[in-house]
């Protein structure tokens, strides 16, 4: 029988002042506990750091925050700049852009802090994060480590939610907690504000993040509106964007995946536009591995659909002008489905990035158009 301690999966462990050191991992957007840890100072060069990095090492910085922050921009500068190479396809570089991204990640993410209870950076110079970290990631009670990418994270989170964003179509704001994606993107609201509605009785919004289109839907007299999200953290935002806008009476939110109970009128959905990896917790409401959503809303649309139903894709076609999806791709999931398209309403993107022609990808953004698909099953469509 083995007499070596068990270790523990969330304990971080190093070394400082020849002394073994340890404390609880902790990472708002679940990132996985680095393997290798140094501690180290105001003493370490950027370039020092990088290299470290770079090797897998992570770095538990015991100085000045704002040192440490300057170290994190120095790293970044560092990291290569993706160009275009010669001969490649669009989809060969976005695949290869997506790669680098990873990288920068996990070498960002590589910078670490230490926290004390409350929560608190227990680093010279620190701000209050107590109240950004308790909103994104819940209390600290003992001594614990971080990666910094999430302590700033959490503090950009909670600007964005004491802001708010404004929404055209509701006329008011809407306030993102941490790990929501903020619904930046007007064209995609426009859609679903202009479209006819086959009912006002009952909708189901899959995927509601932060509520908008369930609000949006509700502002246009859906009676009620059930929206569905796997993420508590979306679920509350939800509850709380709806609520503040006056329509908590006509909503409910439920956190499970895809679908609920029953049958609509209305459902719909805006899944992630792109298929691939998430690099971060607001990547998941861009990138969808494999289509894994967007094929699970089509081949279980109809089931849900009540007769004369209509189910609302929205959805970019950037990922067709990228090369990581086919238009026959997506209609062949839409016939597997059992569904039929009744109509397209279409917008071209409006948004900087389309109008950008220093992207490396802007002849593809600046082709890019968002659609609302109203689908219907079959047998009733015909």
């Amino acid at each position: 029988m083995s007499t070596e301690p068990v270790q523990q999966p969330n304990i971080i462990r190093w070394t400082h002042n020849g002394a073994e050191q340890s404390a609880l991992w902790v990472s708002a957007s679940g990132a996985a506990m680095p393997k290798k840890v140094l501690a180290v100072d105001d003493s370490l060069t950027a370039d020092e750091a990088y290299r470290l990095a770079a090797q897998g090492t992570a770095l538990l910085w015991l100085g000045d925050y704002h040192n440490a922050r300057q170290l994190l921009s120095a790293m970044a500068r560092r990291l290569p700049v993706f160009s275009r190479l010669d001969g490649e396809s669009v989809a060969q570089a976005f695949y290869r852009y997506r790669q680098g991204r990873t990288q920068r990640a996990k070498m960002l993410g590589r910078v670490l802090v230490p926290l004390a209870s409350g929560p608190a950076v227990a680093l010279r110079r620190a701000p209050d994060v107590s109240q950004a970290w308790l909103l994104a990631a819940g209390p600290v009670e003992e001594t614990a480590v971080a990666p910094l990418q999430d302590v700033l994270g959490s503090i950009g989170a909670l600007e964005w939610r004491r802001n708010g964003l404004f929404v055209q179509e509701l006329d008011a704001v809407i306030r993102p907690h941490y790990g929501t994606f903020a619904p930046i993107r007007s064209e995609y609201l426009a859609l679903v504000n202009s479209a006819g509605l086959p009912s006002k009785e009952l909708a189901f919004d899959i995927g509601t993040g932060t509520g908008v289109l369930a609000a949006i839907l509700a502002k246009r007299g859906v009676k009620k509106v059930v929206g569905t999200d796997t993420e508590a953290p979306a679920i509350a935002c939800a509850q709380e964007n709806v609520a503040d806008l006056g329509f908590s009476d006509s909503f409910e939110a439920v956190q499970m995946s895809m679908f609920p109970e029953g049958k609509a009128p209305l459902v719909v959905c805006n899944p992630p536009w792109l298929p691939g990896t998430a690099n971060s917790v607001l990547d998941h409401a861009v990138y969808d591995p494999k289509s894994r959503m967007l094929k699970a809303f089509l081949a279980g649309l109809a089931k849900h659909l009540e007769p004369e139903g209509e189910g609302w894709l929205i959805i970019s076609d950037l990922a067709e002008h990228l090369g990581l999806r086919s238009r026959e791709e997506l209609l062949g999931w839409i016939d597997a489905g059992g569904l039929q398209v009744l109509e397209k309403l279409d917008t071209p993107a409006r948004h900087p990035r389309s109008m950008d022609t220093a992207d490396p990808f802007f002849a593809a953004r600046s082709q890019e158009v968002t659609s609302l698909w109203k689908l219907a099953a079959k047998a009733l469509a015909s």
